[in-house]
């Protein structure tokens, strides 16, 4: 496969900016974003770079066909006139997963199930063998994109979904997307340039895509495997280089990150995850009851954390937001701090005002992450909006 072609990467709502300007650093050509996705050009080692560091993509696809399709007999000839055998071999499993906007197919497992067939007897026709299916764990992911009567094949490069980094192996009973940590740290301006701190840390996933942030580390380094790695034209040697190449490009942090939660189990699972992930030299977690804490540091502080919302873990939201607002009044002088909630009407017992809101969900539930900027000194010395 030499030259350029053209990917497709997706990501959550809101965050395609931040993606766009990911895939713009990292040297990807003719950026162009969509809805929840951002196409953009780039050669294979692109395509191994962009699934190693990429931070707010969940997949990265490789486009292999684009047609037009009238009826079930035309979806399966053109899958069928495919080269399926030269992509993968017969030895692997695959899975089809089919995404649908279209009048004339009402149902996308029946779509799945004849791309499967075409699929397989292709294979029968020219290696007399056939793989087999998984839709568990599959070695080969293909995706299927039908909108009206235009159909795309698409090559899933990534496999399981990227916010599956591979460090997070203990999490508690709400833990937030990586992806979506991720995003969220980067729509807050955090930069590794000041003291962090998540007060309300959970299983860690904040503190340790903060400090991936700080230094540099490529998102998913420890991450074992990608689906690109099961196709016929892999190159080893070329995703090693990426991946040694990526390792240099990593930086010192001079500052310090710090995690409180004041559950034990908590604090356990996010040193075990700060631990896998090779973050404990920039990290420290403590067993702290926020609204019982000051400021960690004189300098500046840039916070981020997501506290519960009232859906899985019982509190009194309203009383709940109204001690965030006091504690970051009274002893959070010089922060910026940030939170994200689907509680919007618990949020405006905090009390403050917010300088920043952005839309956003985790998962299926509408949120907000709001900014408030607590000044150093008395409030009649703070600045005017």
């Amino acid at each position: 496969m030499a030259g350029n072609f053209r990917m497709l990467a997706k990501t959550l709502y809101g965050f395609e900016p931040l993606l766009a300007e990911e895939l713009r650093n990292l040297g990807a050509g003719r950026v162009e974003e969509g809805v929840r996705n951002v196409s953009f050009e780039g050669d294979t080692g692109f395509m191994y770079k962009a699934n190693l560091c990429l931070r707010t993509a969940l997949k990265v696809m490789k486009p292999i066909s684009k047609f037009r399709v009238h009826d079930e007999k035309e979806l399966y000839r053109n899958v069928y006139q495919m080269d399926w055998p030269s992509l993968f071999g017969e030895d692997k499993t695959f899975a089809i997963d089919t995404t649908m906007s279209s009048d004339v197919f009402r149902n996308s497992m029946f779509v799945s199930q004849r791309a499967k067939d075409a699929i397989v007897d292709k294979f029968r026709a020219v290696t007399r063998q056939r793989p087999n299916v998984d839709s568990h764990d599959p070695d080969i992911r293909i995706n299927i994109h039908l909108y009206r009567n235009n159909c795309t094949v698409s090559l899933d490069s990534s496999g399981p979904s990227l916010h599956q980094r591979g460090y997070r192996i203990a999490t508690n009973i709400a833990p937030i997307n990586e992806v979506l940590a991720a995003g969220l740290l980067l729509h807050s301006g955090w930069d590794g340039q000041t003291d962090f701190l998540d007060p309300m840390c959970g299983s860690g996933t904040f503190l340790i895509e903060a400090g991936m942030i700080a230094c540099n580390i490529p998102a998913n380094i420890n991450r074992e495997f990608y689906s690109f790695q099961h196709w016929n034209d892999y190159d080893a040697d070329l995703h090693e280089k990426i991946v040694n190449a990526s390792l240099n490009k990593t930086r010192e942090f001079h500052h310090r990150i710090f995690g409180y939660d004041k559950a034990p189990s908590a604090v356990r699972k996010a040193q075990e995850n700060v631990d896998n992930a090779n973050l404990s030299d920039y990290i420290s977690i403590e067993r702290k009851d926020f609204f019982r804490t000051e400021k960690p540091t004189d300098s500046k502080l840039h916070m981020v954390f997501n506290p519960p919302y009232g859906e899985r873990l019982q509190i009194d939201p309203d009383a709940f937001y109204a001690r965030i607002g006091d504690t970051l009044k009274q002893d959070y002088p010089g922060t910026n701090a940030w939170l994200i909630t689907s509680n919007l009407e618990a949020l405006k017992h905090v009390g403050l005002k917010t300088s920043r809101r952005i839309k956003t969900f985790n998962g299926k539930l509408e949120s907000r992450l709001v900014k408030y900027e607590m000044y150093e000194g008395s409030k009649k010395h703070r600045p005017t909006d």
